[in-house]
């Protein structure tokens, strides 16, 4: 199985939209074009 490799800061966005705005992780990850487990790691 390969992993792609996200750059930092679209990690840390990514958080910072989940917890800081209250946005929904599954439909974060699916604006994102990723499984919600790949955000969720």
């Amino acid at each position: 199985m390969s992993s792609k490799l996200y750059p930092e800061k679209i990690k840390i966005d990514a958080v910072k939209q989940v917890t800081e705005r209250g946005r929904s992780s599954l439909k974060l990850a699916k604006r994102q074009g990723v499984s919600q487990p790949t955000l969720d790691e």
